[in-house]
């Protein structure tokens, strides 16, 4: 006796071809496209939670360095003063200081500008 597969195979299609929904053309019709497709934005997705990380540490540092050169001081000096006046606030917070407190982000800069 032979084992027809039928509804399964439709069951296993149709869970790809909700989750394609959205894609365009046979990414959304074709089964093996759509595979790949599925395949394709785990792999895209996954990758881009890593980009996410490095993009916003890359904003925060661009900020901190457009702040602390106005106030006079290179990036590179103001991070390796604030590690010998042990402030331990990480590039994040300060980022975050400087958007909505500016006065807090300016009294650091000051209390690391006087650190040798």
């Amino acid at each position: 006796m032979r084992v027809k597969r039928g509804v399964q195979a439709k069951n296993k299609h149709k869970k790809i071809f909700v989750s394609n929904k959205g894609y365009r053309m046979t990414k959304r019709r074709l089964i093996r496209v759509a595979t790949q497709a599925y395949l394709h934005a785990g792999e895209y997705a996954h990758s881009g939670r890593k980009n996410r990380k490095r993009d916003f540490r890359q904003l925060w540092i661009t900020r901190i360095n457009e702040a602390v050169k106005q106030q006079g001081l290179p990036y590179n000096a103001f991070i390796s003063k604030m590690k010998a006046a042990n402030i331990e606030l990480d590039r994040k917070t300060l980022a975050n200081l400087l958007v909505e407190d500016p006065e807090v982000f300016d009294a650091i800069v000051d209390k690391v500008k006087t650190v040798n």
